[in-house]
């Protein structure tokens, strides 16, 4: 492994702390804006300073960014724990922040895990978070490279491993000649999902002793019956096609209630019920600005958060029900026969197909699919998952009269990319081995 930091990567850094210096009045500031909107934001400060009041001998870092990343980390988090290590995790959005305090408000009450904000690009701030939590070695959840993290980390003799690890090919192409690239050899070690991201590791200069394959956690994530329980219960009339429009992102609102529309026209034509539609936006501040999207189409319209209770109890007699609410995302799917996941067709591109598969749904996207890469190619070739290029092929593959896959695909798939907590557990101790005998464990 080439020395890190390089000497352009440490000129690097020295610009990259005179930058975050400087934006630190923009930053505070920020943070009170989105304080104003999420109070939650405003909430520990000194957190983000690396100060805390607790004194820990010994834990495992794990870091999430925001509430996608810490469900994905769940399992392992939980595997940790039943081994009797004391867990703190980090996190930048309330989203996370009040996920994690839900899963784990227990374990937190019992002292045996820590929910913190993850402190500033300081390296002043991560020196007090090693000092109060001395963490044996960090987790970094997917795609997470920050530079002042790594290289703290580094320099204090914490081993640093990228964790669920993916280099989105859009990202790769952009980086593995720039400093970003070399930013990954930072870490001590990569645990990544498939040959695919294995490679493009090795092309940045990580050792391939320091690279294992330990797949996709998100397969190992549990699913709360309560909601699926739920969903089940609920009273909603008609036997009619049903689609469940999960994380949908700005951008890409149109798409989607134009297919809805062309499925509506088809059913009318046919003197059939209307499709049974449940929407779920990605980020809770677009809730009214969808619901009044939806509205304005003049289609009947109910919303989660007037139509049920806190028990997710209710009679809907509206055709679309708008998920305006957080971390129920298991009742909405469980509640139609297929899921059409967001952000496919938008650059950004598309979200986790794995909750929608997890219950036996099929799954749609759009064009984009570079963010997803594994599973996303395996499961088209699997027959689970339908990769839409335009919207009237959206339009034509939601049609009650196409084709689905069988439910015992769906599982023999979902059996075949399980394990990843039980590969990422017996990674670890070679990987910490090969860190100690390069020095990077002092």
């Amino acid at each position: 492994m080439s020395r890190f930091p390089s000497l352009r990567m440490r000129l690097f850094l020295a610009g990259w702390a005179l930058l975050w210096g400087a934006a630190l009045p923009l930053i505070l500031l920020y943070i009170r804006k989105r304080a104003k909107r999420d109070p939650m934001y405003g909430t520990d400060l000194a957190q983000r300073f690396g100060r805390h009041r607790l004194r820990w001998d010994g834990s495992v870092w794990v870091h999430t960014v925001s509430i996608g990343e810490f469900r994905s980390a769940v399992p392992l988090i939980r595997r940790l724990l039943t081994d009797g290590e004391r867990v703190v995790v980090t996190h930048f959005t309330p989203a996370a922040r009040r996920e994690i305090a839900k899963v784990f408000g227990a374990e937190i009450a019992a002292g045996q895990l820590a929910s913190v904000w993850v402190p500033f690009e300081y390296d002043l701030a991560y020196a007090r978070f090693f000092r109060a939590f001395r963490p044996k070695y960090g987790l970094v959840m997917e795609v997470e490279f920050w530079p002042r993290m790594i290289a703290s980390a580094r320099a204090r003799g914490v081993p640093l491993f990228l964790c669920n690890g993916q280099y989105p090919s859009k990202s790769y192409a952009r980086d593995r000649n720039r400093l970003r690239g070399e930013l990954v050899r930072g870490f001590a070690g990569v645990m990544v999902k498939n040959t695919v991201q294995r490679d493009r590791f090795l092309s940045l200069g990580m050792p391939d002793a320091a690279i294992r394959m330990t797949g996709e956690m998100r397969f190992d994530q549990p699913i709360p019956p309560r909601l699926t329980e739920a969903a089940q219960r609920l009273v909603w009339p008609g036997d009619r096609n049903s689609i469940t429009f999960a994380s949908v992102v700005e951008g890409e609102d149109d798409t989607y209630l134009d297919a809805i529309a062309t499925l509506r026209a088809q059913a009318a034509a046919n003197s059939k019920q209307p499709p049974r539609i449940v929407y779920v936006p990605r980020a809770p501040e677009r809730f009214d600005t969808v619901a009044q999207m939806i509205a304005a189409r003049g289609w009947p319209m109910a919303r989660r958060s007037e139509a049920l209770d806190a028990n997710l109890v209710g009679d809907l007699d509206a055709d679309i029900l708008l998920g305006d609410s957080m971390g129920e995302m298991y009742f909405y799917l469980s509640l139609t026969e297929k899921t059409v996941v967001g952000g496919g067709f938008t650059p950004k591109g598309a979200h986790n197909v794995i909750e929608p598969l997890a219950v036996r749904k099929p799954v749609f996207v759009g064009p984009e699919i570079w963010t997803i890469e594994y599973p996303a190619q395996e499961a088209i070739e699997a027959g689970v998952l339908r990769h839409c290029m335009t919207e009237e092929q959206l339009a034509e593959a939601l049609s009650p009269d196409a084709p689905l896959p069988g439910e015992a695909e769906m599982t023999a798939f979902f059996a075949a990319h399980a394990g990843g907590v039980d590969k990422t557990m017996a990674a670890l101790p070679a990987l910490l081995e090969h860190a100690r005998a390069q020095g990077i464990i002092r």
